[in-house]
């Protein structure tokens, strides 16, 4: 497998579509008509099945991760990814965050936790945790499921996370741990590894103090790329969702990593919320923008606009509907795969917001809802429920794109910390 590297181009340029992509058309489609053809649902990587894996897996056909969608628990599972990755084709995408003692504690059941259908790629495993032997055999475990990259948790402020597992965000407090666990999982994979952080943890959130753990971390591991959620993480006192509105966003912390450390990749994260708001952060000079809560919230109008606005590939002119008649064998094919789950709900739910602000879209929740309770089948449950959305809807592209705030990193530079003073000894050895 080959790492990817060197893919970072100047933000200015404007993006050019390279048609590097392989077709993997698997997906039935017409399945909305009457008597269709039964068709096999898509295919999935399982330590009994890599024949594809060669195939799919390298590096160099995928373009680089300008865009992605950022690692949500309950939220980016199998069935959002799947959703996602029919809107856009070029959109990174990352799984929940899997903690490293699941992976290991669970080996006899990984296609569970680890499988996934060829067509996700370009896909990023995240794991957490903070026992290195453990990290190391995760990674050794995930290693036949073909990763396109493995991220290290280092951001999230859950207690479950951070204060009873002592990892995710507390562990930028010990970034000599952080060094030593990004050595043991790339020493135990051949894909490229990530940190995602915060910019800092209650108190400790000074510019320096960000800086000195992406200097300790990238000096004693290979870690060559940070994905930066640019608000501190706050442990004690308020929620993880209070996590993602109360500390204040800091961008000026992020464009000053851009400027102090200009030999690693900087992804940026937290509060760009549409496309016109991603190019304004890659154009101030991020390497590759994250989108969270919108692209789950949203996912038509966000991840719709990702391939033509972000890459500048020809618009695919897809509706609703056809993702739809896709996502529907998709679905069909998985409900029960492990004993009774996945339920009908469970495949449904990334759905719930495909029609955000849509006419019919209160309706059609409210149909849904009824129908969980009878409907033993995607098919079914699509024939109870769409009637409430009208076929305008079900069959125009995705519509222009939604206005963001283009002058949201303007003037950056002048708000830029004052430039990083290595503190080489104390730093490494502290």
């Amino acid at each position: 497998m080959m790492k990817l590297t060197g893919y970072s181009l100047p933000a200015s340029s404007t993006p050019v579509y390279l048609n590097i992509l392989k077709k993997h058309s698997i997906f039935s489609s017409n399945i909305f008509q009457r008597n269709p053809t039964k068709s096999r649902g898509p295919s999935t990587y399982t330590q009994r099945d890599q024949v594809l894996a060669d195939d799919v897996m390298v590096a160099g056909q995928y373009l680089p991760p300008w865009f992605s969608v950022a690692p949500m628990m309950d939220w980016t599972d199998n069935h959002y990814r799947t959703l996602a990755r029919l809107i856009s084709k070029h959109a990174w995408l990352y799984t929940e965050m899997l903690a490293a003692e699941t992976i290991v504690y669970q080996k006899d059941n990984l296609d569970r936790f680890l499988a996934y259908s060829p067509e996700q790629h370009p896909i990023v495993l995240q794991i957490g945790g903070n026992n290195l032997e453990n990290l190391a055999k995760a990674t050794e475990l995930a290693n036949p499921y073909h990763y396109d990259e493995i991220n290290f948790n280092c951001g999230c402020p859950s207690p479950k996370v951070a204060g009873h597992g002592c990892f995710g965000a507390r562990l930028m407090l010990d970034p000599k741990f952080v060094g030593e666990a990004m050595s043991v999982i790339a020493a135990n994979t051949d894909v490229p590894v990530s940190v995602k952080c915060r910019i800092g943890v209650d108190d400790h959130d000074s510019y320096n103090e960000l800086c000195d753990f992406i200097y300790k971390v990238s000096s004693l591991s290979p870690t060559r790329h940070f994905i930066i959620h640019s608000r501190k993480a706050m442990l004690n006192g308020i929620s993880p969702a209070e996590n993602r509105s109360i500390p204040p966003l800091k961008y000026e912390y992020f464009y000053g990593l851009l400027r102090d450390f200009p030999d690693l990749r900087f992804t940026i994260n937290g509060g760009i919320n549409c496309v016109d708001e991603v190019n304004a952060a890659r154009r101030a000079g991020a390497h590759g923008v994250m989108v969270g809560r919108a692209a789950y919230h949203n996912p038509w109008q966000v991840l719709g606009h990702v391939d033509s606005v972000i890459y500048g590939a020809p618009s695919s002119g897809i509706t609703r509907r056809q993702i739809l008649e896709k996502y529907q064998v998709y679905g069909d094919s998985v409900l029960g795969k492990y004993g009774i789950k996945p339920h009908v709900r469970d495949v449904v739910k990334p759905l719930l917001h495909l029609f955000y602000s849509e006419p019919g879209n209160g309706l059609w929740k409210r149909k849904a809802d009824a129908a969980f309770q009878n409907c033993k089948s995607i098919k079914s449950f699509f024939e109870e429920t769409l009637v409430a959305i009208p076929d305008s809807v079900m069959d125009s592209p995705v519509a222009e794109p939604l206005s963001g705030r283009d002058d949201l990193f303007e003037n950056i530079d002048s708000l830029l910390p004052t430039p990083y003073k290595l503190r080489e000894q104390e730093v490494l050895y502290a």
